[in-house]
């Protein structure tokens, strides 16, 4: 029953994609008989449709692959990647990305909006049955994991598909479409909206994330508590420039308690659920996001029998670390399968290691960066906290005594490498690379066409497509 019903639920929550994604030309009577409210009869109905819905997120479209591919092909350059990494690899979506080729069919693009607004439609579904679920604290934590799913889903969207924050005095450039109703059947899903401002989507985003703080429990074992909905409110300010609230945030997520740095650089990585990792993917042998066409080993790796090699990192970049950094040589190899002789982040390295999203290390950094500027010390100095990061015992290099901004911002670029920031943190610091600059066009990914073309010109598709 819990598996029927789970088909169900994404087969109507693929309606609330857009009407785009039905083929006019099969012309067949839509079926309005299937309904949510239906399909989740009980709370083990409801828990199901929460699971489906982290589910669609560890999928190849968003966290399995893209949301963190993505980001880091997008800022990279071809054939000069002489400065981070490049993409080498024939997959036409992807290598548009990294060559700057896009159009606005491009499928990577499509992807992660389908399963972006899957994702959230299916959060919208599980809000709208809770009224079945009556134990109050599951109520709740039911409650907090839709609005978290739903914010943190068009945090990642308006970050791809707009113009970065501060691309306007106001903000009041296009965003992305804001879903906040389930649509449950064919007519709902065929509603036409407008894309709602980069400003108007932010307060969605930081409205949903605080009151998933307020609703999620402080354990939920593998899936999202209180402090993973804290660390996104950290990420979120972080990238509005808003950085008392950011150092705020993610000093609620260091003072919980819950986390902490492992002493080894690789172990993260090599472990699933340490105690550095605030959220991450959950993937095994069975279950992961792709060992050919998906996964971020397949297209990041390049050893025998795994991977493609199609990211290459540039020797340039390697050069920034210290010599004698662990991270340097414990997280760098030089290919030996696909495309070998070259350099690969062994970051990614296993088809079935789970994927961290959002590890303590980043808040550390958050709170040392918004210290910094702001003159002040709230949680810690940001000289104990980047030797969280920075320390003999971990990195092999002396802690950096009284750090700069730019000493910080140095360190994050070096942590933080290959695991879905590079784009984001280039418009975020307003920086340019190669021959682009923060607010390009083309550094903005396409609304899929059919979706445009459905909506009759309601929805505006990004200038440059």
């Amino acid at each position: 029953m819990v598996h029927k019903n789970i088909c169900n639920i994404i087969l109507i929550a693929a309606l609330g994609i857009g009407v785009g994604s039905c083929n006019k030309k099969l012309d067949i009577t839509p079926k309005e008989s299937i309904e949510a409210v239906n399909a989740l009869q009980t709370p083990t109905d409801v828990e199901a449709a929460v699971v489906g819905a982290y589910s669609v997120m560890g999928g190849g479209a968003l966290y399995g692959t893209n949301l963190l591919l993505v980001p880091e092909i997008l800022a990279s350059s071809f054939p000069n990647s002489e400065k981070y990494a490049s993409w080498r690899g024939t997959f036409t979506g992807f290598q548009q990305i990294g060559r700057k080729t896009l159009n606005r069919d491009n499928g990577e693009a499509a992807r992660i909006w389908t399963a972006g607004y899957l994702a959230i439609n299916t959060s919208n579904i599980v809000a709208d049955a809770l009224s079945v679920v009556t134990d109050a604290n599951q109520k709740k934590q039911f409650e907090g994991e839709s609005l978290f799913i739903r914010g943190i889903m068009h945090f990642e969207m308006v970050r791809l598909f707009a113009l970065p924050w501060g691309a306007t005095a106001n903000n009041s450039h296009p965003g992305i479409v804001i879903k906040l109703k389930a649509s449950k059947k064919e007519a709902e899903a065929s509603e036409k909206l407008p894309r709602s401002t980069v400003a108007q989507v932010y307060t969605q985003v930081i409205t949903d994330l605080i009151s998933a703080v307020d609703k999620l429990p402080e354990d939920n074992g593998s899936r999202a508590n209180r402090y993973t909905a804290f660390a996104f409110l950290a990420k979120v300010y972080l990238q509005q420039g808003n950085y008392a609230k950011a150092r705020d945030a993610a000093d609620s997520v260091i003072k919980s308690g819950k986390y902490e740095m492992n002493a080894s650089v690789r172990g993260v990585f090599d472990n699933k659920n340490t105690a550095e990792s605030i959220f991450e993917i959950q993937q095994n042998d069975q279950n992961n996001a792709g060992t050919s066409n998906d996964g971020m080993a397949t297209f990041f790796a390049s050893l025998p029998g795994i991977g493609r090699g199609d990211v290459r990192v540039s020797s340039a970049f390697l050069g920034t670390y210290d010599a004698n950094d662990y991270r340097l040589s414990q997280w760098y190899y030089i290919g030996t399968g696909s495309r070998p002789g070259n350099n690969y982040t062994s970051k990614w390295k296993s088809f079935s290691q789970n994927l961290p999203v959002v590890r303590i290390a980043e808040m550390y950094l958050i709170r040392a960066e918004a210290n910094i500027r702001l003159g002040s010390m709230v949680g810690d100095t940001p000289e104990k906290d980047l030797s969280k990061i920075r320390n003999p015992a971990r990195t092999h290099l002396p802690v950096i005594v009284n750090p700069t901004l730019n000493d910080i911002l140095f360190e994050r670029g070096l942590e933080l490498a290959f695991e879905g920031f590079k784009i984001h943190e280039i418009k975020r610091l307003k920086q340019s690379f190669s021959d682009y600059v923060w607010t390009d066009d083309i550094l903005v990914l396409p609304i899929p066409h059919r979706e445009v073309e459905a909506t009759e010109g309601i929805l505006v598709q990004n200038p440059g497509y």
